[in-house]
């Protein structure tokens, strides 16, 4: 079974003359007649073709590539700005001497900072789909993640050319030259700054020296990090309908510990300043949380952000499991019903109905309006085919029930089914949203 082939799951959908047809909701699976994206079913979680993928992928690995080469070509260019900087004052003293630390090797090289902050969460993300075997799922996650890295690390090396700033081993790095220094007189008042043809260091060294702000180490661990935070609360519902197990929350946050720890190194061996670094995180968690949201439906509400969005199909929020397009199971977790597609997780698709998502109210909102209550155990799943059976016997009853009476006093057939006593003794409330019908209300 290859990682993105999901477990065969039929399902049966009812055609207008009153038929059952099956078709296959499995990631892998291709249906010939309907293409790439089965439009009818509203299922888009199927596997494309090499040649399809590309179609689809083809503007954004361009607009990468094209940023990536812009991005190094500023990082490789001189630094923009002359900048002034005081040395010492008349007196002899050092006019700043946070910027007089010596120059030492960085505990985390910027290429490092990169790679983690690229390859763990790529490798994070493979592993899942272990359980979650949607290609699509995979495919917005790993582009979402270079969104976020090549975005941000454009972006902060802009800042850094235009704007900058002395690191704290300028001054080392500088060596500033007490005969020219002597001999040109400073500006300013006092005549206490100077220009960088004062120093006699090495060129390389200085230039780097005069570009600390925003940190790259900083943006990159934030922008990969932080990403990686999103897609592992959204895929283990850590923040959602359930108390999860205590170890989800520790890896929820091993990532935001890790970007902390690649941050806080920077002002243990001087190569930034504090506020380069929380500059370089800003940076990098707002592209995190921007790219995060282009690619799946939320980044906080737990009811959608697990699905990854399509390029060409707008997602409907609140229309249930016909509006996930195949990917209301693409979860890692398994508990209190998340990937099981008999369960839809209880609340993410019932707790909100409608185009915009208004809150569900009446009968449609659970007993009497006191919540929907659709909740499966996972130890529960053998008992589904009698609970399915009890539930269309209790739906075909009401729906006779409702021809007979008539309408609701708001207008809406309220196919509301009873409550099934599933075999452990206790109660299920099964409601089915496409089973509200409006209707004429009769006049008198």
């Amino acid at each position: 079974m290859g990682l993105f082939s999901k477990r065969s799951d039929n399902t049966t959908a009812a055609t207008a003359n009153g038929h059952h047809k099956k078709h296959d909701r499995g990631v892998s699976g291709k249906n010939h007649h309907q293409g790439l994206f089965d439009i009818d079913s509203g299922n888009f979680n199927r596997r494309p073709s090499f040649g399809q993928w590309l179609k689809f992928t083809w503007v954004d690995l361009l607009t990468m590539a094209a940023m990536g080469a812009v991005g190094l070509g500023v990082y490789e260019a001189k630094p923009a700005p002359s900048r002034s900087f005081p040395v010492t004052f008349t007196d002899g003293e050092i006019v700043y001497p946070q910027f007089a630390y010596p120059l030492r090797h960085e505990i985390v090289p910027i290429w490092l900072a990169a790679l983690l902050a690229s390859l763990i969460p790529i490798f994070v993300i493979l592993c899942m789909q272990v359980r979650i075997r949607s290609f699509w799922d995979c495919n917005n996650a790993i582009l979402g993640l270079l969104y976020s890295l090549i975005g941000a690390a454009v972006f902060q090396v802009f800042v850094k050319w235009l704007i900058g700033g002395l690191r704290p081993h300028f001054l080392s790095v500088c060596d500033p030259d007490p005969a020219k220094i002597a001999a040109q007189g400073g500006q300013g008042f006092r005549g206490i700054m100077f220009q960088r043809d004062v120093c006699r260091g090495d060129v390389d060294q200085i230039d780097d020296s005069l570009e600390s702000m925003p940190s790259g180490h900083s943006t990159a661990a934030w922008a990969g990090f932080l990403y990686l935070f999103f897609y592992l609360n959204a895929k283990m519902k850590v923040f959602g309908n359930h108390h999860p197990a205590f170890w989800k929350l520790i890896a929820l946050y091993a990532p935001v510990l890790g970007a902390t720890l690649i941050t806080g190194a920077l002002t243990v061996d001087e190569f930034h300043n504090w506020y380069d670094c929380v500059a370089g995180a800003v940076i990098g968690s707002t592209f995190a949380v921007s790219s995060y949201r282009m690619v799946y439906a939320s980044v906080w509400d737990f009811r959608f952000n697990h699905i990854p969005l399509t390029r060409h199909t707008p997602f409907t929020y609140g229309a249930g499991a016909a509006g996930a397009g195949g990917f209301e199971s693409a979860v890692f977790t398994r508990k209190a019903g998340w990937g099981y597609e008999e369960a839809l997780g209880g609340a993410p698709f019932d707790a909100a109905h409608g185009l915009r998502g208004t809150a569900a109210t009446g009968f449609d909102a659970g007993a009497h309006g006191l919540g929907h209550h659709h909740h499966h155990r996972p130890g529960d799943v053998e008992n589904n085919a009698g609970l399915a059976d009890e539930y269309k016997n209790g739906r075909t009853n009401d729906l006779a029930a409702a021809a007979t009476n008539g309408t609701s006093s708001n207008g809406l057939t309220q196919s509301h089914s009873p409550v099934a006593a599933a075999p452990d003794g206790r109660y299920h409330h099964h409601h089915h949203r496409k089973s509200i019908e409006r209707k004429a209300v009769p006049t008198a």
